[in-house]
């Protein structure tokens, strides 16, 4: 009896050992992989945008962001922060129509079709852009480092 119940207690501790090391080797496999994080990445740049969450947006852009205007205005991180904080521009909606992304390693680019409306300067706009965002990760997340729209024609 007591070389069963010391049997039974060796194949007990083998089968959760082997369990823990089966999941320890597959926990991985469950982690998005780098478009699927992208794509994640810039739904949520675009809703902190619009709801106007600065700690947020802060938290999504590089330090060494360019943020360039269909208008042809670029900007710093710094500039781009301290205009939108001001409200001088405001984001009401940014709705993706399409995105592609490609990834290359720690770094991404995504090409989108996109419909962005909201105020310049209290002069409402609401335009139909292709956007281009580079991203790169940082620390473990993904950071916007570059912006670029051009207007397409309606």
């Amino acid at each position: 009896m007591m070389f069963a119940m010391i049997a039974f207690q060796e194949i007990y501790m083998r089968t959760t050992v082997l369990a823990l090391i089966a999941f320890t080797a597959t926990s991985g496999l469950c982690a998005a992989d780098p478009e699927t994080e992208i794509r994640a990445a810039e739904k949520a740049w675009a809703q902190a945008v619009v709801a106007r969450d600065w700690a947020a947006v802060d938290k999504i852009l590089g330090d060494k962001l360019i943020y360039a205007h269909a208008t042809g205005g670029v900007e710093s991180k710094k500039q781009y922060l301290d205009r939108v904080r001001s409200g001088a521009q405001k984001y009401d909606t940014i709705n993706h129509e399409s995105t592609r992304v490609v990834v290359y390693g720690d770094s991404a680019v995504t090409h989108s079709i996109m419909r962005m409306a909201g105020a310049t300067n209290g002069t409402p706009f609401n335009d139909h852009l292709m956007m281009l965002h580079v991203w790169e990760k940082q620390g473990g997340a993904w950071r916007l480092v570059a912006h670029q729209t051009t207007k397409l024609a309606e």
